[in-house]
């Protein structure tokens, strides 16, 4: 784990967060205007958003940072079910509180929901670390 943490170093985080901010805020707007507004919803799916965006921009460039990145990024490259654990662990934990307060599904129904959503976002970004695999051919050491 500590080395899909490694990868993780050199995220997008801004650009995650603006990603998840924006689709968060114009999922509520539609939501108003329609007359369907749900605040939880809006939420875990911006939630899933930035942890997709974070995950995968963290390894989309294994050759750029320093060395311990780089091999950090072909380790998550090569090993993409094992990374996938991180992001999707994260948005779980980020998905907890919103379902539990703002839904009042109660402690087991917020997890329930919560790991549900994290499996997703584990699936998601496993698919799509497995397709880039190829980037961490180059430095194969």
């Amino acid at each position: 784990m500590s080395l899909a943490g490694a990868a993780l170093r050199g995220a997008p985080w801004k650009a995650a967060a603006v990603t998840g901010g924006a689709v968060a805020g114009t999922s509520v707007l539609l939501g108003l205007i329609t007359g369907s507004a749900d605040l939880s919803w809006a939420l875990c799916v911006g939630i899933t958003l930035f942890s997709l965006v974070a995950g995968i921009g963290a390894i989309s460039k294994p050759d750029q940072g320093d060395r311990v990145t780089q091999q950090a990024r072909r380790w998550s490259l090569r090993h993409p079910w094992r990374f996938a654990l991180y992001p999707a662990a994260g948005s779980a934990i980020l998905m907890y509180p919103v379902q539990l307060i703002l839904d009042r599904e109660g402690v087991f129904g917020a997890a329930w929901d919560a790991v549900w959503g994290g499996a997703m976002v584990y699936l998601i970004t496993a698919v799509l670390a497995l397709s880039m695999r190829s980037r961490a051919k180059k430095g194969n050491r």
